[in-house]
């Protein structure tokens, strides 16, 4: 899988992501998260066939990932990140696409996902993408006791 997205003169790319990819990974994780998937569980996804981990590069650098899971007809998006140096240029768009397209090549149409309450940003490109808000679990997060939005997406006949 190789899926090119055209960036201010430059073209970025979307691949599987590899065991080399992961402390370019890291690097992002940290500095996105205040509480960062660790070098393991990154390497662990790698190996379990119902999760997909896909980076986008530019160049050969990697700007940003996407982990999600396909079970049955449901996807659960896991975890997705743009470097800070490359965000609102259309990466996370990009891998969000290719990760619909992937599922809906396995026969999966519904995506979920959880989100902070705060984070308006995701919250802002998940709804352009046709997700709503199902449930809101509250105290979700360990490190703060933020709520969770729990969002849904049905992408059934629209590819």
């Amino acid at each position: 899988m190789s899926a090119l997205v055209k960036l201010d003169g430059g073209y970025v790319t979307v691949r599987e992501m590899t065991a080399d990819d992961l402390d370019e990974v890291l690097t992002i994780e940290r500095t996105s998260f205040p509480m960062p998937w660790t070098k393991a569980m990154f390497a662990e996804e790698l190996f379990i066939p119902l999760c997909h981990d896909l980076v986008a590069l530019c160049g050969e650098r990697i700007v940003g990932y996407i982990c999600f899971s396909i079970v049955v007809d449901e996807v659960h998006l896991r975890n997705i990140a743009v470097h800070r140096d490359w965000k609102r240029r259309g990466i996370a768009s990009k891998m969000i696409a290719e990760m619909i397209c992937l599922s809906s090549d396995n026969g999966a149409d519904k995506v979920t996902l959880e989100v902070r309450e705060s984070n308006r940003g995701a919250i802002d490109l998940y709804t352009k993408f046709g997700f709503v808000v199902k449930v809101v679990r509250p105290l979700y997060y360990n490190d703060t006791g933020e709520d969770a939005l729990i969002l849904w997406a049905d992408f059934g006949g629209m590819l």
